[in-house]
C-alpha cells in the first residue's frame, strides 16, 4: 500500500503527536513496540522515552494511511484466515500457528 510511500527517520524530540510510524517499532530484543502505522501521542511519546527509544520512522503527513481503511483491510485479513483454517482450527498445531498469524496480521498495515 505505502511501497513508493515516502517516509522518514526521525529523533524522537522530533516525534509529534498525530504522527504515524511508517514501520513498526521494535525494541532493543527485536520484540513490537508498536505496529507500523500506529499513531503517535503524548502518553505513548512519553512512555518511548522512558524506554530509551530514540529513533521513529514516520509517514510523511501527506503519505499517512487512513485509520478506518487501515483497520478494514486487517480485519479482511482476519477474516481471510478464519476462512483458511475453518476445517482446521481446533487440531492443536493449527491453534498455535493460527495464534501466530493472527499476531503477525494484526501487526501489518
Amino acid at each position: 500500500m505505502h511501497s513508493a510511500g515516502k517516509t522518514s527517520e526521525i529523533g524522537l524530540e522530533q516525534a509529534a503527536e498525530g504522527m504515524t510510524l511508517a514501520t513498526a517499532l521494535l525494541d532493543t530484543n527485536g520484540s513490537v513496540l508498536l505496529p507500523q502505522d500506529a499513531a503517535l501521542t503524548a502518553s505513548v511519546l512519553a512512555a518511548l522515552r522512558r524506554r530509551g527509544i530514540d529513533r521513529c520512522v514516520v509517514w510523511a503527513e501527506e503519505e499517512a494511511p487512513d485509520p478506518e481503511q487501515l483497520a478494514r483491510q486487517r480485519a479482511l485479513r482476519l477474516q481471510r484466515l478464519e476462512h483458511l483454517f475453518r476445517h482446521c482450527a481446533d487440531l492443536p498445531g493449527s491453534q498455535a500457528l493460527l495464534a501466530q498469524l493472527r499476531t503477525y496480521r494484526q501487526e501489518q498495515p
